[in-house]
């Protein structure tokens, strides 16, 4: 049985020495049983949070690399696609430069071949007209040489000559 003494502040060395040697034991106790597994599984805790960090650390800049990656291939492509359309506007425009150039070059082409054929058909035109002429002042001549004629006559065979070639120019 344990004395218990009516000062609070007295020292007994009993339950001093009784106190020391329990809180010594339990404390090797746990140093040497608790302590290590519990500080294990604090290091395994902080190696596994610092690997998640280093992986999130790794995850973030790869996802920037990527994320700068896509945009400059975006911007490559932008000004591939800007590129292509003034090619392709640049190419619009040659071709309808081209096509308007064929199309004035046949365009003058068919003008100058219709103003051959125009003076051509004028050069055949004129060409039998005079040898109608020619035709009809012989005719003429030669009812003239034929005969005396009146005045009378001769008004009749130039309103004839007149009315032939009207006839024949038709």
């Amino acid at each position: 049985m344990l004395l218990a003494s009516a000062n609070p502040l007295e020292f007994n060395l009993f339950p001093f020495i009784t106190t020391i040697v329990v809180f010594a034991t339990v404390a090797i106790a746990l140093g040497v049983f608790v302590w290590p597994k519990i500080l294990k599984g604090l290091d395994d805790r902080n190696t596994k949070i610092l690997g998640e960090i280093a992986a999130a650390e790794a995850s973030r800049a790869s996802a920037a690399a990527k994320q700068k990656e896509f945009e400059q291939k975006l911007q490559e492509a932008m000004e591939q696609s800007s590129r292509m359309i003034r090619e392709a506007k640049t190419e619009a425009i040659r071709m309808g430069e081209e096509l308007r150039t064929r199309s004035e070059a046949d365009l003058a082409e068919r003008a100058r071949r219709a103003q051959e054929e125009i003076e051509s058909a004028r050069r055949t035109a004129v060409a039998e007209l005079e040898e109608h002429a020619a035709t009809l002042a012989v005719a003429i001549a030669s009812r003239i040489l034929k005969r005396e004629i009146s005045a009378a006559d001769q008004k009749r065979m130039v309103e004839e000559s007149l009315a032939g070639m009207q006839g024949q120019g038709r």
